[in-house]
């Protein structure tokens, strides 16, 4: 299995930190910004300042994260995890404010804001999880969701939804109810794209598969497709007999092949199908880079 050089897999994952803001950038600047459309932490707080004040969003993002940074340096994961923390909020920053006139040239025509606000949250959150990816995060209220679960004991989830919650409301007395639904659509639409990004689509299927005949099968799974098998020792709940449990991992185009292997030599096998969100491992993903 062939590895990368940790000096080429660190400069490969400070790219991918970058494209990942970059992409955060330009959601901010061609989708939000244009529509009215807030977006939650210290993003969603700058733009409602740029609207009142008219302060740049990329300069109050900054110094927004600057004392939570400085404060939460040693809770961020260890210093990989904050030294790219940084990074990743410093060329943010900076990325917001000098795209903006650029992008500015493209956002003159009537804009639709569903359309706008449902591609600015995939754009954002695949941002997002290319930064988490790569062992990051841009700053923010993740940094005080820290602070409040190491401090209070406070869940991070519970916390990012209170602070992201109260940035929301104070948009609905700046913006119209709408431009607020198409934010909280916006939100929606974040944890499946970061997963989406950070764990891959499921094409791969774990099957287990209980049978009375399970030599014949394993040696089918091994033969026919060219998959590995796991036996495991199990005991039936009713029948307290003891059975083997064939444990085996298939690309999701293999699963009818595999049906008919089980069907073939067992009709009366018992077998369970789920999705796997990544496997690292012979015959898939190289379980490292």
């Amino acid at each position: 299995m062939k590895y990368l050089a940790p000096s080429i897999r660190v400069l490969r994952e400070y790219l991918l930190i970058t494209i990942g803001v970059i992409c955060i950038a330009i959601e901010v600047d061609l989708f939000l910004v244009p529509n009215d459309v807030i977006t939650g932490g210290l993003t969603g707080v700058a733009i409602i300042l740029n609207d009142l004040i008219g302060t740049p969003i990329g300069l109050v993002v900054l110094l927004l994260n600057v004392p939570l940074l400085i404060a939460g340096f040693r809770y961020l994961g260890g210093f990989v995890f904050g030294v790219r923390t940084i990074y990743a909020t410093v060329v943010l920053s900076f990325a917001i404010d000098l795209l903006n006139p650029y992008i500015g040239l493209y956002v003159q025509a009537p804009r639709d804001p569903l359309l706008y606000t449902l591609y600015g949250g995939i754009l954002d959150d695949v941002g997002t999880g290319l930064v988490f990816r790569s062992r990051g995060t841009s700053g923010g209220v993740d940094i005080v969701a820290r602070f409040l679960q190491r401090w209070r004991g406070i869940a991070l989830g519970r916390s990012l939804v209170v602070m992201n919650g109260i940035v929301f409301t104070a948009a609905a007395y700046l913006f119209s109810l709408d431009k607020l639904l198409y934010a909280l659509i916006a939100a929606f639409i974040a944890g499946r794209m970061v997963d989406l990004v950070l764990e891959g689509a499921s094409y791969v299927r774990q099957a287990i598969i209980i049978s009375a005949r399970p030599e014949q099968i394993q040696s089918s799974i091994l033969h026919s497709l060219g998959r590995g098998v796991t036996i495991l020792e199990g005991k039936g709940g009713f029948t307290t007999d003891q059975r083997t449990v064939l444990l085996s991992v298939v690309a999701q185009s293999e699963v009818s092949l595999l049906k008919a292997i089980v069907r073939e030599c067992d009709p009366q096998a018992f077998v369970v199908f789920s999705n796997v969100n990544e496997v690292l491992g012979e015959g898939f993903k190289p379980a490292f880079e």
